[in-house]
C-alpha cells in the first residue's frame, strides 16, 4: 500500500474530506505496515498538515472514546503568528459547549492575566493537551494524551512561537515529561525539548479562582513570560 493510500485510508476512516493542493507534501517514508495503528499513523500523517487540514482532522478524530461523549472538539484559537502559545489541560463544560478553549470565568481571568503584562487574548494562541472534554472533568488518561499529542506537536510546528506557557499541572508535566509537582515547576524558565523553545509554567486560571492566594505567585510567572517576550 502506498503512502498516499495509507493517508487516504486514515482520513476516510474518520470521514474527513480533504481538498489537497497540488503542492501538498506527504511523508517520504512511512514505517507502518498494512496494520493500521491509529496513534502512529496520526503522528506520521499529521506532521505535514496545514492549519485547515489539521483542524478538520481534529474535528473528526475518533482515536479514543472521548469522541463518544464530547459535544464539540476544542482545536485552539488565536493569532496564527503569535509569539506566545498557552497550553492548558483539557476542555471543560463551557469549552465543550462552545468549541473554544479557556472560556467562562477561567477564560476571563486568563484575559486579565494577559492584560497585566500588556497582551490581548487576540495576540496569543491558546490550545489544550486534549482536544475533547474528559467526562466529569476527570484527569486525562495516558492513552488519550498520546492520541492528542501529534495534534499539539503539529500546532507548535505551524505556530513556531517564541515561548510556551503551560497552564496547570497536567500541561506542565506533559510538556516537560516530568512528575514534579507544579509548585516546583513554576517560578523558573524551562525548555520544551521537542522544539527547543523556552517555556514558563504557571497555575491554571481555574485553580486560581479556587485559590486566589496563589495569584501573587502567578504574577511572578507572568513577569518571566514578559521578560522572554521582550528578549
Amino acid at each position: 500500500m502506498s503512502e498516499r493510500d495509507l493517508q487516504r485510508r486514515y482520513l476516510d476512516a474518520m470521514e474527513i474530506v480533504v481538498w489537497e493542493q497540488r503542492s501538498a507534501r506527504f511523508p517520504k517514508e512511512n514505517p507502518c505496515n498494512d496494520e493500521v495503528d491509529g496513534s502512529l499513523l496520526s503522528t506520521r500523517l499529521v506532521e505535514d498538515m496545514d492549519w485547515p487540514t489539521l483542524q478538520a482532522t481534529v474535528e473528526n478524530c475518533r482515536l479514543c472514546e472521548l469522541c463518544n461523549s464530547r459535544n464539540r472538539t476544542v482545536f485552539g484559537v488565536g493569532d496564527l503568528q503569535a509569539d506566545c502559545l498557552i497550553v492548558g489541560e483539557a476542555p471543560g463544560a463551557d469549552e465543550d459547549r462552545l468549541g473554544d478553549p479557556f472560556v467562562g470565568r477561567a477564560g476571563q481571568l486568563l484575559n486579565s492575566m494577559l492584560r497585566a503584562i500588556g497582551l490581548k487574548r487576540e495576540q496569543v494562541y491558546i490550545a489544550n493537551i486534549l482536544k475533547c472534554r474528559p467526562p466529569k472533568n476527570r484527569d486525562p488518561r495516558p492513552d488519550e494524551m498520546a492520541n492528542c499529542e501529534p495534534y499539539l506537536i503539529r500546532q507548535i510546528a505551524l505556530l513556531q512561537p517564541k515561548v510556551i506557557v503551560a497552564a496547570g499541572r497536567i500541561a506542565a508535566q506533559t510538556l516537560l515529561q516530568s512528575s514534579a509537582p507544579i509548585g516546583r515547576l513554576r517560578g523558573s524558565r524551562h525548555v520544551y525539548q521537542a522544539a527547543n523553545l523556552p517555556m514558563v509554567v504557571t497555575y491554571h486560571p481555574a485553580y486560581l479562582l479556587r485559590s486566589p492566594s496563589q495569584k501573587a505567585k502567578s504574577w511572578e510567572d507572568l513577569k518571566i513570560l514578559r521578560k522572554i517576550l521582550d528578549e
